[in-house]
C-alpha cells in the first residue's frame, strides 16, 4: 500500500482525540469518511491501530508507533513546503566550507564576493583548515565543501580541478639569495627556516624533501599564519615557502623578497572535494559550480 499525508494527518488526530468524531469536525470531514481511512490503513499495514468502545478509541502499541512515526513524516512534509516557500522568495540556505590556507588567501575572497552579491540569502559557512583535517571533515559529513591541496591523504572523495598556485622561497631583502633568479630546496636548506604549522601541507611537503635531501627539517620557529611567517622573515628569523600571490602583498610593505624554487612540486594543484556532487544541496551544487568557473 501507499501511506498518504491526509490519511497519516486523519490518523493522529484520532489518536491525539480518542475520538474518530472529534477528528472528523476539525477536519471537516463525516465522521464515515475518517473512519474508512483509519480502516483502510489498518487493512493496508495488516495490524489493528485502535480499539473502538462506546467510550470512544484508544491507539493500540501499533498504533502509538505509527502517530509517532506519521507525526515526524509530517513534520518534514510541512517543513519541505516552508523550504520551498522561501525559495519563491530568492534562494536561500547554508553551505559549510573548509578551504586551507593558500585558497582562502589567494582566490576564495573575490568568488565568495560575487557569489553572495547574487545569492545574498545564501549564508557560507567558511573555516580555515590543513588539507588532511578538510578531507577528513568532509567525509565526516563536518563540511559540505572542502578545497584543498591535491594529493592529501584520508577519505576517498568526489574531486573537481580548482587552482594552480606556485610556491616560492621568501627572503629578506638583505639576503645572500635575495638576488637569485631561482634555487633548489636543498640550497634553502643551508638556511634557518620558518614554518607554517606542523600539520600544513607545506610543512609536510618541506619535511619530505629533507627526508630525500638526507637532512631534518628543523624550523626555527612555527607561526600559524602567512602574515606572522613574513614578518618573522623580516625580521631575519629564517626562510619561508608560500605561494607567490600571497607573499606579493607583503613584499613591498615588509621589504621581503621572492625566489622561485626550483622544485617539481613546488608547482601545485588545489582541488574541491565533495562527499558526492550528486548528493549536495541545490545551494551547495550552486557553490561548487561557481568556484569550478575559471578552472
Amino acid at each position: 500500500m501507499r501511506l498518504d499525508p491526509t490519511s497519516l494527518r486523519l490518523f493522529v488526530a484520532v489518536a491525539e482525540t480518542g475520538s474518530i468524531a472529534a477528528a472528523a469536525e476539525h477536519a471537516h470531514l463525516a465522521a464515515a469518511a475518517v473512519s474508512k481511512r483509519v480502516s483502510e490503513l489498518e487493512q493496508g499495514l495488516g495490524t489493528a491501530l485502535l480499539m473502538r468502545s462506546n467510550k470512544g478509541v484508544q491507539p493500540t502499541m501499533a498504533g502509538m508507533e505509527l502517530a509517532h512515526l506519521a507525526r515526524g513524516v509530517l513534520h518534514n512534509l510541512d517543513d519541505i513546503l516552508v523550504r520551498m516557500r522561501d525559495y519563491g522568495g530568492g534562494l536561500r540556505g547554508q553551505v559549510r566550507v573548509m578551504a586551507n590556507i593558500s585558497a582562502i588567501t589567494q582566490f576564495l575572497p573575490a568568488q565568495l564576493k560575487s557569489f553572495l552579491a547574487e545569492y545574498p540569502l545564501i549564508d557560507v559557512h567558511l573555516e580555515e583548515r590543513v588539507s588532511t583535517a578538510i578531507v577528513r571533515a568532509v567525509a565526516e559529513n563536518a563540511a559540505d565543501i572542502g578545497i584543498f591541496t591535491a594529493g592529501a591523504v584520508g577519505a576517498e572523495l568526489e574531486t573537481f580541478p580548482y587552482r594552480r598556485d606556485e610556491l616560492v622561497v621568501v627572503v629578506p631583502g638583505a639576503h645572500p639569495l635575495a638576488g637569485r633568479h631561482s634555487v633548489t630546496i636543498r640550497e634553502a636548506f643551508d638556511y634557518d627556516f620558518v614554518s607554517l604549522h606542523a600539520g600544513s601541507q607545506i610543512h609536510l611537503q618541506l619535511a619530505k624533501a629533507a627526508s630525500e635531501a638526507g637532512r631534518v627539517f628543523k624550523p626555527r620557529i612555527h607561526v600559524p599564519g602567512y602574515d606572522a611567517l613574513c614578518l618573522m622573515v623580516q625580521a631575519g628569523l629564517g626562510l619561508g615557502i608560500l605561494p607567490r600571490s600571497s607573499a606579493g602583498p607583503y613584499q613591498q610593505t615588509l621589504g621581503i623578497r621572492t625566489v622561485a624554487l626550483d622544485e617539481a612540486w613546488a608547482a601545485r594543484q588545489l582541488v574541491i572535494g565533495v562527499r558526492a556532487y550528486e548528493g549536495l544541496s541545490a545551494v551547495a551544487r550552486l557553490l561548487v559550480d561557481r568556484l569550478r568557473e575559471d578552472e
